[in-house]
């Protein structure tokens, strides 16, 4: 049984909605009061959500409303991960969401070079317009996609690593929009893996939103980005960058509009097929007024003889 309890509760961790990964936690203290060290034997399934979900951490001690995404790709093994636009590494407690132990960290890489640019500093806050101000000679990926970023995506965390099979660069963004004063909480996700040797870039997308006022309605999509050459006019890092970022940026435009048109169809098909018909009079039946109805003329629409 207890063997049974952690592999459920395993289950609701990892299939929490967006932003309501504590109210899920709060719940589950309140359903298994009587094993209080049963969080405890579920480390893992908070360590898989965290990184799947691209969860995000403020770093303690910055004086920037930067935050930094934690995934499988910075990892840095045994609870810490590294921040490439920092340059720090930090421990990360996966129950409480909560960054301490932060400590200067520079991650080289045999692509570096098209990754990033070490005097591009963190200034995910500024308009793409103030970064190619400030930084006009910088032409790497993270530069890309932070202006990709800013332009499309105004409150995303982003960043560029490499993978551990050390030929393959990441470049993964997440965007949150939480309000749970109307009910609803959305995220967005991207991971794209592109390989320099091949010039190939793959990836998917994920689109998970939660509406939960007066019932429970959640929305999960991913769609599988296929292998595609990335055809740069020139060997140089910067047209690199500036092609990958073009096929990004198609890639998400198309999608977006799929998904719009998908909305389109539920609203006219699926969700029109579930709505109760309304009668002739095309008014709503006022059932606590049934007794006094005149069926012919109240109900019907005809005239009383």
């Amino acid at each position: 049984m207890p063997s049974n309890n952690a592999a459920a509760i395993s289950a609701f961790i990892e299939g929490a909605p967006p932003g309501e990964l504590a109210d899920v936690i709060a719940d589950i203290q309140k359903l298994t009061a009587n094993e209080p060290k049963l969080l405890a034997s579920v480390t893992p399934a908070f360590q898989k959500y965290n990184e799947e979900q691209l969860s995000t951490v403020k770093l303690p001690g910055s004086s920037q409303p930067v935050r930094v995404l934690i995934s499988p790709y910075n990892s840095l093994g045994d609870g810490r991960y590294y921040d490439v636009e920092g340059q720090k590494s930090f421990a990360f407690d996966h129950q409480t969401q909560k960054a301490a132990d932060v400590q200067s960290y520079s991650h080289d890489s045999e692509h570096s070079g098209l990754m990033y640019d070490h005097t591009f500093q963190p200034i995910r806050i500024l308009h793409p317009i103030c970064i190619a101000k400030h930084y006009p000679d910088s032409s790497s990926l993270l530069k890309s996609l932070s202006t990709h970023s800013i332009e499309h995506y105004p409150s995303a965390t982003y960043t560029v690593c490499p993978t551990s099979s050390a030929d393959t660069i990441a470049l993964l963004l997440v965007s949150n929009k939480y309000s749970p004063s109307n009910f609803w909480n959305g995220r967005y996700r991207s991971t794209y893996l592109f390989t320099p040797s091949s010039s190939t870039l793959s990836g998917t997308i994920n689109v998970d939103v939660h509406y939960y006022e007066d019932g429970n309605v959640r929305l999960t999509t991913t769609k599988k980005i296929p292998e595609t050459k990335v055809e740069a006019s020139s060997a140089s890092s910067s047209s690199a960058a500036a092609e990958i970022m073009r096929k990004i940026a198609g890639v998400e435009k198309a999608y977006q509009e799929e998904l719009n048109r998908g909305f389109g169809r539920l609203s006219e098909g699926e969700f029109k097929g579930l709505r109760r018909q309304l009668p002739v009079t095309r008014q709503k039946v006022e059932w606590e007024k049934i007794g006094g109805y005149r069926l012919g003329q109240d109900i019907g629409g005809g005239r009383s003889r």
